[in-house]
């Protein structure tokens, strides 16, 4: 037995397809009416609509069921929310929990915080502020819904559909912290991600390599993952597809997680570099290493930015992970200063004092006595690359020039910065004559290469300083995961390249 439970402004109607497709398999489907989102549970006038409210619709829906039947708990989006509430207090009643294209809520934290775009998402606590739990939150226009996820895949028929049967969101579903006891932790789970939405099982698995204890669950060998290549509402985009995934799940299928601790493989980011560079003494200055080759001094200067977000509790520090480390000494080894710094990207909403840490290495190595302070170039990797964004946005005239490997060069769909001034992608057509030595993982996902692509083609329609070093084979992370005699040609000439244009 499938319980569905749908999303934001949506109600039990938008599981229709995916409900016939599982009832065709024989399996029975029940898609929960959620009390003021659905036609047939309107809320009573004077009654307030909460989170609360919505765990009890899924509790009645669970409680229908005939003892002993097996129940797969699928919730969508917001849907998570109630579902996992009425999952921990019915525990033994719930075989598998499927977590689809969401977030992992956590005890005490309201679903706000899973509200994809930032700028909604403050504003809704601006209003909460103001105004308190009460009121509803009026469903996107039909431009509108990639605010709340993408909408890639979605028919134009389809997308009608949904912006016509959409309801307001009563606004105590938003603000009401989830309580948990706890219980819900004995539910097997399964992860349905969205890869259109910016989500992947490669993804994850990074995250959880960076040892954050939050997320060892995960790896649990009972959690499953799957992946769909549709934006956010699969229901919609790829019913049959996701029936199929639904009914993997229920079996106990789909692809399980490796730990971070406790096994023999090292974690792609802990690998070794594989050029064999030398290693000067490192110097600490606050949240920078510096890595100073002999010779006569001021020395331009190269300084590597590491990713994210990550976990706040990663250990070690990103500016001593050995790709991090080892763009810092390549760059000493030929004859310029490398640096390396530590910045406070742990999650999507970070980025603005992420580029503060930076904008203060970057000060901290200019007044360095040993660095040219004249001739400085960043080099930005995976996720640090929209904090280029700042640095093409008018250059300054000591910035000689930017690098990057396997950057995500425009925010994920799922991210929620439509309207965020880190948009590389947007102020390449303002970094003039300013040099971009872009290293391009041929083999990269298709969502992050997407914003490689845009921002190539925004570079070369402005007429920017763009060069290309294709890795045909690259993944993301090539460093570490690709055969060194196919990355190490690139890191040269990519380095290189950036000394040349310091000397400029």
């Amino acid at each position: 037995m499938f319980i569905l439970v749908a999303g934001a402004f949506t109600g039990a109607q938008v599981w229709r397809e995916t409900a016939a497709r599982l009832a065709a398999a024989g399996r029975e489907a029940h898609a929960v009416a959620l009390t003021g989102l659905d036609a047939d549970r309107p809320a009573a006038p004077s009654a307030r609509v909460g989170l609360e409210t919505h765990i009890e619709d899924v509790l009645a829906s669970i409680d229908a069921v005939e003892p002993g039947r097996e129940i797969v708990l699928v919730g969508h989006d917001y849907g998570i929310h109630p579902a996992l509430g009425a999952a921990d207090r019915r525990a033994r009643r719930v075989a598998r929990l499927v977590y689809l294209d969401c977030a992992m809520p956590r005890d005490g934290v309201p679903a706000l915080a899973a509200v994809p775009d930032q700028a909604l998402r403050g504003e809704l606590a601006e209003r909460y502020r103001r105004e308190g739990g009460d009121g509803e939150l009026a469903p996107p226009a039909r431009d509108a819904w990639a605010r709340w996820g993408s909408t890639a895949g979605v028919s134009d028929a389809a997308l009608d559909r949904l912006t016509a049967l959409a309801a307001p969101q009563p606004l105590g579903t938003l603000y009401e912290p989830l309580r948990l006891s706890g219980k819900v932790a004995a539910v097997p789970v399964t992860g349905v991600l969205c890869t259109g939405n910016g989500a992947s099982v490669e993804l994850v698995q990074r995250l959880v390599d960076f040892g954050d204890p939050a997320l060892a669950v995960l790896a649990d060998p009972a959690t499953g993952f799957f992946e769909l290549p549709t934006g956010h509402w699969p229901m919609l985009s790829c019913p049959a597809e996701l029936a199929t995934v639904l009914l993997s799940a229920a079996a106990g299928e789909g692809h399980r997680l490796r730990p971070a601790r406790g096994t023999d493989a090292t974690p792609a980011h802990l690998r070794p570099f594989p050029l064999d560079v030398p290693v000067p003494a490192r110097e600490r200055r606050e949240h920078v290493d510096l890595y100073v080759p002999d010779g006569e001094k001021p020395l331009p200067a190269v300084i590597v930015v590491h990713g994210g977000p990550l976990p706040a509790g990663a250990r070690p520090t990103p500016r001593e992970w050995p790709t991090v480390v080892g763009y810092a000494c390549l760059a000493a080894a030929e004859g310029v200063v490398g640096a390396t710094v530590d910045h406070r990207l742990h999650d999507i909403a970070d980025y603005g004092r992420a580029a503060e840490d930076v904008a203060a290495a970057v000060d901290l190595v200019r007044a360095d006595p040993r660095v040219d302070a004249d001739r400085i170039a960043l080099w930005f990797l995976s996720g640090g690359g929209l904090l280029a964004a700042d640095w093409l946005a008018g250059p300054p005239a000591w910035l000689r020039c930017l690098a990057a490997s396997y950057p995500i060069l425009a925010p994920l769909p799922n991210w929620g910065m439509t309207d965020s001034r880190f948009q590389p992608a947007r102020a390449v057509s303002d970094a003039g004559r300013l040099p971009f030595v872009l290293l391009r993982a041929g083999l990269e996902s298709p969502e992050i290469a997407a914003t490689v692509g845009a921002f190539v083609a925004a570079a070369e329609d402005g007429g920017a300083r763009l060069e290309l070093i294709d890795l045909p084979h690259g993944h993301h992370g090539f460093e570490t995961l690709d055969p060194p005699e196919e990355t190490r040609p690139a890191l040269l000439q990519g380095m290189r390249s950036v000394i040349a244009h310091l000397w400029t």
